[in-house]
């Protein structure tokens, strides 16, 4: 199974349809242990047949430092997420700075949002990773977050900043709780938190058309009352767990020598993944901050 995220893409480490991140690490002169092999390699050792490994560890030895191999370390994918949040930061900056709230910004943040999902699903079908679409995406996105932001910040004052702070908490506590051990990203871990996100986005669309033909008066679902701070809830939970795949992917990724290039793939599945968890705790700032 492949990790994935809110629109669920088929970005990944993997070669062949997989997904490397439900595997054990690496043994040097075993096999794999998982559901899967890995992507980079066939047969008993896990590096034996992996292009991107060097010579040492396709012959067993144990791991060296990928300085100078070609093999993605966190470094780049530090180095690349910053990049790409980097860009949906200054892409927000500037559409709150030059787009003052009106139907006309209005109209510019949704056009900015469709593009942004055209480059974000051409990307996700791509077997490489494409810096250009990547950075693309989260250009058009930061122009799409920094109207709706300005949006509820004149309605609720003090709410983006609020929400980038509630985005901030979830992804560290959400790490912590990765890095101690408390959740162990397995195959099955993955098919129960995936079944429960596509019916989550299956019974908003539906919600929403309910929404827009009138059947479902103030949101439904997704209104602004407890009931739609409940979903709300669900749906940051949900941001968590796609931030515990993305995790398990970049480890895995690292440990089994994908290549440099698909740190890009790292950072366009963490920004995804992030974007998604700060528009709802937008709307959930907005919610318990109250109709005034």
């Amino acid at each position: 199974m492949r990790s994935s995220n809110p629109v669920f893409s088929r970005r990944g480490f993997s070669r062949d349809n997989g997904y490397a991140g439900f595997n054990a690490a690496p043994q040097a002169g075993g096999p794999a242990v998982g559901t899967q092999a890995n992507p980079y390699a066939q047969g008993g050792n896990p590096y034996a047949q992996n292009p991107y490994a060097p010579q040492d560890l396709q012959q067993g030895a144990p791991p060296q430092a990928p300085v100078s191999t070609g093999r993605m370390t966190m470094d780049d994918v530090v180095m690349r997420s910053a990049m790409t949040l980097g860009t949906v930061t200054v892409g927000a900056i500037l559409a709150w700075a030059l787009l003052p709230v009106s139907s006309t910004s209005y109209g510019l943040a949704i056009g900015a949002a469709l593009v942004a999902f055209v480059l974000a699903m051409v990307q996700s079908f791509k077997r490489t990773a494409s810096p250009a679409l990547i950075l693309g995406y989260a250009a058009f996105e930061g122009v799409f977050l920094g109207v709706i932001s300005e949006m509820y910040n004149s309605r609720w004052s003090g709410a983006p900043f609020q929400a980038v702070l509630g985005t901030m908490a979830v992804s560290g506590a959400t790490l912590l709780v990765y890095k101690a051990g408390w959740v162990r990203v397995t195959a099955r871990y993955a098919r129960i938190g995936m079944t429960i996100a596509i019916a989550f986005v299956v019974v908003t669309a539906v919600n929403l058309l309910l929404v827009v033909f009138g059947v479902a008066g103030d949101g439904g679902l997704r209104s602004m009352g407890p009931l739609g701070a409940i979903v709300g809830i669900l749906a940051i939970l949900i941001g968590a767990f796609f931030l515990t795949l993305d995790f398990k992917q970049i480890e895995d990724g690292i440990a089994y020598g994908a290549p440099k290039e698909e740190a890009w793939l790292a950072a366009f599945g963490l920004t995804m993944t992030l974007v998604w968890i700060y528009v709802e705790m937008l709307r959930l700032v907005a919610i318990f901050s109250g109709d005034d």
